[in-house]
């Protein structure tokens, strides 16, 4: 445990974008306690319920669309202009309440704060791999940030409450300003490395698309990567249950506690040291290398208590379920957060990040509205079973893609030393180290013998290529242009151009190559902007222009 806060607290950058994050996060918690008090106050609950379905649907709707933006521009300083809005629409808030202005101001601005900060995870996503030096530093900063979340979870709501007891809503609008103000500071003081922002690939060329397919590539990517939709579907499940427990909750307070409406906070606490449990017991586990298979028993974690209590009712069982569903909550989150930043493209990670999020925000949607309708038809007891053995069914069946999954995102033993290799050359090294990470995973080894022909003059240009041992010697209408030796690449000029191979490479002697395809070699390269410099200054030189 304490080696993965050590991780995250040792690196600068890491450690400002968490700070703000906690801040931020802690800031909107009172917030949203604040302005659920005072929409109560002016409105009842009627109120209560449209604004939070209103302002749940447009913050669905806006996650995705400035995700797009965030994966377009500079991550930090989207992030940095979201929470500058966001100050400035409580601060309008809170003045127009402290002058007794009209109540549809204070939801309107509400709904507008929600829809600017929806994104905002999305981008943080983005841009937190390129802020660290590893894969595990990775993995121990989205370990730390959930466990952050959670406390600001318990400890936002506490402080709002606290603050409109003893003095007034309004002040606590001014806290979240505050707590954005914090934020804005933090990440405008981190040094993020070059390429951000990315380019878009010459393959995918901007006026060549629709809006709707770069709102949508996200989820393309889902159905694209086997993997990204499998743990898409684990937080649609575990949103499922999610939302129908806000159901539920109230249910197991009446007919199994019997302890009334004060009954739903006794277990939302139980649900809450659970998660707090969880979160720490799971930076013990950073180093296991199985994100996959934890994510997996995490939702298993949150299915498995519902068969059992359907089975057997009682108090008891109620209170050791919820705790063993917050103690699985941080398994899920994990490698929920990680697993997109380490397999999806760069260049569309927010947009990939967003997609699976709202997989699980619109599952929480499903599982509320068709919790009560489960009951009706199937009772409580009936409810559960079939919604707690359905998810455990689901989990059953992905384990495998997850174990597997794991194997993909582990390097193999001679690998380290091709992630070293990709590290050293100018072209990869301003990526982020998951990219890199995957960069050295495809690269496909290639054994030459002494006077073969690798490359032809005029051929299709379709691999890249990286010299480990031996030499080659670089020809052109039989003229005699270089010798490259280990360390060297060539290839990479028909692959940029989108033109056949400029010249034949041969091998001098026994040699051994790492190949990347056309396809993988081009998404690396110019989705970022210092490697397409990189790559473009190669080009020039050995084309001498």
């Amino acid at each position: 445990m304490s080696g993965s806060l050590k991780q995250v607290l040792t690196n600068p950058a890491l450690r400002r974008i968490q700070l703000a994050f906690f801040g931020s996060t802690l800031g909107d918690w009172a917030y949203a306690t604040a302005v659920t008090v005072w929409a109560y106050q002016v409105g009842g609950a009627t109120a209560v319920g449209v604004f939070q379905a209103v302002r749940f649907v447009s913050v669905a709707i806006a996650g995705p669309l400035g995700a797009l933006v965030a994966d377009k521009v500079s991550r930090k300083h989207f992030m940095l202009t979201v929470d500058a809005i966001r100050g400035v629409l409580v601060a309008l808030a809170a003045v127009s309440i402290g002058l007794g202005g009209p109540p549809i101001i204070v939801y309107v601005l509400a709904v507008l704060s929600g829809m600017v900060g929806a994104s905002f995870r999305s981008a943080q996503a983005g841009l937190i791999p390129r802020l660290v030096s590893t894969p595990d530093q990775l993995t121990a900063s989205n370990a730390v940030a959930s466990n952050l979340e959670t406390a600001a979870m318990f400890v936002g709501p506490a402080i709002g409450a606290l603050l409109i007891s003893v003095v007034d809503v309004e002040l606590v609008f001014w806290l979240n300003v505050v707590s954005y103000a914090w934020s804005f500071a933090l990440v405008a003081a981190v040094r993020v490395p070059a390429a951000e922002p990315a380019l878009v690939s010459k393959d995918e060329p901007d006026d060549a698309e629709s809006f709707l397919h770069e709102v949508t590539v996200g989820y393309a990517e889902l159905v694209r990567d086997r993997d990204l939709a499998i743990v898409a579907g684990l937080a649609a499940a575990q949103g499922l249950i999610w939302g129908a427990l806000t159901v539920f909750t109230v249910m197991m307070s009446l007919t199994v506690l019997d302890a009334g409406a004060a009954g739903v906070g006794y277990l939302n606490s139980v649900l809450g040291i659970g998660t707090v449990v969880g979160g720490l017991v799971m930076l013990t586990r950073l180093t296991k290398g199985r994100l996959g298979q934890d994510m997996a028993i995490g939702v298993l974690g949150w299915a498995l208590p519902l068969v059992v209590l359907a089975i057997f009712p009682s108090p008891v069982v109620v209170f050791v379920a919820l705790a063993l569903i917050g103690f699985s909550d941080a398994w899920v989150n994990l490698g929920l957060d990680t697993i997109p930043q380490r397999i999806a493209p760069d260049r569309i990670l927010s947009r990939v990040y967003a997609a699976v999020d709202s997989a699980l925000i619109g599952s929480m949607a499903l599982g509320a509205a068709i919790a009560p309708l489960l009951v009706h038809l199937l009772g409580f007891r009936g409810a559960l079973a079939l919604l707690g053995g359905g998810v455990t069914a689901l989990v059953l069946a992905a384990f495998a893609r997850m174990r597997r999954l794991d194997a993909r995102l582990a390097l193999p033993e001679y690998q380290p030393a091709h992630l070293e290799l990709i590290r050293s050359l100018d072209l990869f090294a301003p990526l982020s180290p998951p990219v890199q990470e995957s960069l050295a995973r495809k690269l496909e080894p290639v054994s030459v013998p002494v006077g073969a022909t690798i490359l032809a003059e005029g051929e299709t240009s379709d691999r890249f290529y990286l010299i480990v041992s031996g030499a080659v010697d670089v020809t052109k209408n039989g003229r005699l242009l270089r010798i490259e030796g280990p360390g060297d690449f060539f290839g990479e000029i028909g692959l940029l151009r989108d033109v056949p191979r400029t010249a034949t490479i041969s091998a001098l002697e026994p040699t051994e190559l790492l190949a990347l395809d056309r396809d993988d070699f081009l998404a690396a390269v110019t989705g970022a902007a210092e490697s397409a410099r990189a790559a473009e200054d190669v080009v020039r030189l050995r084309l001498g222009v």
